[in-house]
């Protein structure tokens, strides 16, 4: 399975626009962004999703999910139904298809009070038409969809705070269109899709381990714990953060609360085919969170004024590297 690079398209909400940011290979330090979209008066914005082509724009509020072009123009929208008068947290999340054909929106609607199910719903990208839609059996506070470099499937990971976690995914039919899958993996967060598409990175809904897993059956191929980067499992937390620095290397992030309770964290890289652990990488990161390796070898963190700001890892010493056992 060889994976067609597309160019990374980044947005950012900032002062009521979307900034759209395309990250250029060559391009170290701060980004420029590329466009900015000024979505339609009175929306409020949750979540957003560019074409590479930068001509069309989808984003979800609290209770929809609207389409514009690069000209401001709406060509579609859809009205999920009554905004619940308290908000329970609850994000509606959505994601371009590669192909640019087709919107993948997951709908909180139980969080909402608009129905015993949430659901996840694909839709043509140019006229709304909705391809299909599968009722899940979850109370989400949120959903994030990762995208197959390759295959055209895609993954959400619902959120259901104390509750849990939800792994789904979703893949195009015979004849083109998006069907649901059954797979499921409980109480996973998906962290990042490799490169190379052969695997996938989870995190433990309880923040106790990090796993590997082969594309699509998700078998476990490596499962790594706070002990194997040399912490205390007791006081050490792996994060719902990290990612595919390149095919080979996925970052894997580390916190905890220091003796002083002070709060640290660190981004280890970590060999896949091994799972041999590098030491912590220096990096510009203000949290454990903010850091998003781009499967190019190099990540993006926030620098001033909001903008992404692309790095690469500064040259290690020499160090014997930790074995995972």
């Amino acid at each position: 399975m060889v994976a067609v690079p597309l160019p990374k398209v980044i947005t950012r909400h900032r002062d009521g626009l979307v900034h759209v940011y395309v990250v250029d290979s060559g391009a170290v330090g701060p980004l420029e962004p590329a466009a900015v979209f000024r979505p339609r008066p009175g929306d409020e914005l949750v979540e957003s999703a560019v074409r590479p082509d930068l001509e069309r724009i989808v984003y979800t509020t609290p209770s929809g999910v609207v389409c514009l072009a690069r000209t401001g123009e709406p060509l579609w929208a859809m009205d999920f139904g009554p905004r619940p008068d308290v908000s329970h947290a609850h994000r509606a999340g959505c994601a371009l298809s590669l192909d640019g054909r087709t919107v993948w929106v997951y709908r909180p609607d139980v969080m909402a009070q608009r129905g015993t199910h949430d659901q996840w719903v694909a839709l043509d990208a140019d006229s709304g038409a909705v391809l299909a839609r599968r009722e899940l059996d979850t109370a989400g506070h949120g959903g994030v969809h990762h995208l197959h470099p390759a295959d055209g499937s895609v993954y959400l990971t619902v959120g259901e705070g104390q509750d849990g976690s939800v792994l789904l995914r979703g893949v195009a039919g015979a004849d083109g269109g998006p069907e649901f899958t059954t797979d499921a993996w409980p109480d996973r967060c998906l962290i990042d899709v490799a490169p190379s598409g052969e695997q996938f990175m989870t995190v433990d809904h309880d923040q106790s381990d990090v796993a590997f897993h082969r594309h699509p059956g998700g078998e476990v191929v490596r499962r790594l714990s706070a002990r194997d980067f040399g912490c205390d499992p007791e006081d050490t937390f792996l994060e719902w953060s990290g990612g595919y620095l390149d095919a080979h290397t996925a970052v894997v992030a580390l916190s905890g609360e220091s003796e002083d309770e002070e709060i640290w964290f660190r981004h280890h890289p970590v060999d896949v085919r091994t799972g041999t652990v590098g030491d912590a990488l220096t990096t510009a990161a203000d949290d454990a969170y903010d850091l998003l390796p781009l499967g190019d070898g190099s990540w993006l963190t926030e620098g001033p004024g909001g903008h992404p700001v692309r790095g690469l890892p500064a040259p290690q010493p020499s160090a014997v590297p930790r074995q995972a056992g």
